[in-house]
């Protein structure tokens, strides 16, 4: 989206929105609900191959989204920039103020990821403007999981709740709305299908049972193993045959559909499905199959009382998914889709929301 001219209305919120991914860097510009900027930052392996580690990036992207906001003619002044959350402790959902507890632990967060990095530039580029707000919004932490699901057979391994919980629950509230309805009125199935994938049950408002989608379990997706044979997994570590990183990278980043095809482009992919190739079929019908199942299983969660399923994310731009995964589940409730996903402006209108006190800023401890 090209840049639109920035307006010079005192009574007007301006919003910056950052969401750090692994190769790219995503910025927004708000005029109250009115989108300025969209853009995406591509960078290159060979750029983040120079830095040890993720959080070694931080200068260099925030460097970028200053350098971008010139480029554009957009001034560096805003009323809240807003950064997508980090890999820190588990919390509720809602808006944050970003404090010197959640940038600590972003930066000593144990699991690495770009995300960790938004709340940092979000601070620091909100501390060089009088009155400027750092915030973020339902991080990918989030937990409301009910107590019952969060154990597991063994008291030494917990479940935990890591999932798309800004895009969900941004998706969820579009449904509730466009429906004449409330979110927190609603029992959903909400399936984000990305780079990772993760099936939640949202009951009347709170996400009581998710899958972890980073690295712990649910249905193998293009880069992540989802759940595995427990067994197998034990004595594939004490084999001999691969170091601690390389069986993490088994796990996420060389796992699921890029181990079994090698590549992680759904284009690539379902193209080599329509020329023939029955392999890329089996692989990603399995895919499909581990999806709806998940569906299936939270439907359990919910008593079968569910409104409706809503299918969102990069691959529900693909109706070969979409229409399998509908075939599999309809007969649970609706099945609607919503390709893509609305985070940026997620994240635009919980920071909107906050500035207007319409929505409470909780405070990270």
């Amino acid at each position: 989206m090209a840049a639109q001219a920035f307006p010079d209305n005192p009574t007007y919120m301006y919003i910056l929105a950052i969401n750090p991914g692994s190769t790219s860097t995503k910025i927004a510009v708000y005029d109250d609900e009115k989108p300025i900027l969209l853009h995406t930052i591509h960078h290159s392996v060979e750029e983040l191959s120079a830095f040890v580690h993720l959080t070694d990036q931080y200068a260099f992207r925030k460097d970028f989204i200053l350098a971008e906001l010139r480029r554009v003619g957009i001034p560096f002044r805003f009323d809240a920039i807003i950064g997508r959350g980090a890999l820190t402790k588990p919390i509720t959902g809602g808006v944050y103020e970003i404090n010197e507890a959640m940038r600590r632990d972003a930066e000593q967060a144990p699991r690495k990821h770009a995300c960790n990095l938004g709340c940092l530039i979000a601070a620091e580029l909100a501390a060089q403007l009088p009155g400027c707000r750092a915030l973020t919004a339902d991080p990918v932490v989030v937990d409301e999981l009910d107590d019952i699901a969060r154990l597991t057979g063994s008291p030494l391994l917990p479940r935990r709740s890591i999932w798309h919980a800004l895009n969900q629950r941004a998706i969820a509230r579009r449904y509730a709305r466009e429906h004449g309805l409330h979110y927190e009125d609603l029992n959903l199935i909400v399936c984000h299908l990305g780079g990772g994938i993760t099936v939640a049950a949202h009951r009347q408002g709170r996400a009581v049972d998710v899958n972890n989608g980073l690295d712990g379990e649910g249905p193998m997706s293009p880069e992540r193993a989802g759940t595995l044979p427990t067994g197998e997994l034990i004595n594939l570590c004490f084999s001999g045959r691969f170091t601690r990183e390389e069986l993490l990278r088994r796990v996420s980043g060389h796992a699921g559909l890029v181990a079994y095809l090698g590549t992680t482009d759904m284009k690539e992919i379902l193209a080599r499905i329509e020329a023939g190739d029955e392999q890329a079929r089996l692989v990603v019908d399995a895919m499909i199959f581990q999806i709806a199942k998940a569906i299936g299983a939270e439907a359990t969660v919910l008593y079968g009382k569910v409104d409706a399923i809503l299918i969102t994310g990069g691959m529900a731009y693909a109706p070969y998914i979409t229409q399998r995964i509908r075939e599999r589940v309809r007969f649970i409730a609706p099945v609607a889709v919503f390709p893509g996903q609305d985070e940026m402006q997620a994240l635009a209108i919980n920071a909107l929301g906050a500035l207007r006190g319409e929505l409470e800023v909780k405070t990270y401890a």
